[in-house]
């Protein structure tokens, strides 16, 4: 019961105690628009993992109005040509958030992960982002 209730809170962390809000207007945003600002992942998968995060303090990615998910998508593609042009090695991206707690959210803000993938960073990557449950990677 108190692993629930401390999740509950979790979940519910409003933005005055967001570590992301906190990032809105700091130096490691990357890029930004008025709705979104991007930052390097601190703990990446693939080297320039980024996330791109709303302004607007919103908890996933179902909460973002359709300008939000337009501007986050806006900085996507932008950053897509970035990272492809700092390292000629990106053949492919991840793109993905995680919403809610049982799909493996901690940070309840929304943000959208872009992960560049390069050959050989796993031996097998059939499946891609099918490898959130191990089992099912390989069809």
């Amino acid at each position: 019961m108190a692993n629930a209730k401390a999740q509950h809170a979790t979940e519910t962390t409003g933005p005055e105690a967001c570590v992301f809000c906190a990032l809105r207007d700091d130096a490691r945003v990357i890029m930004r628009n008025r709705l979104a600002f991007a930052i390097r992942d601190t703990t990446p998968v693939t080297p320039l993992h980024t996330l791109i995060l709303p302004c607007r303090h919103a908890a996933t990615y179902f909460d973002l109005t359709d300008e939000e998910l337009a501007a986050a998508n806006d900085l996507l593609r932008r950053l897509r040509v970035d990272i492809t042009k700092a390292d000629a090695s990106v053949g492919g991206f991840n793109v993905g958030a995680n919403v809610g707690a049982v799909s493996g959210q901690s940070i309840f803000h929304c943000h959208i992960h872009l992960i560049p993938r390069r050959k050989g960073d796993i031996d097998n990557p059939h499946g891609g982002v099918r490898a959130v449950i191990p089992d099912k990677m390989r069809y």
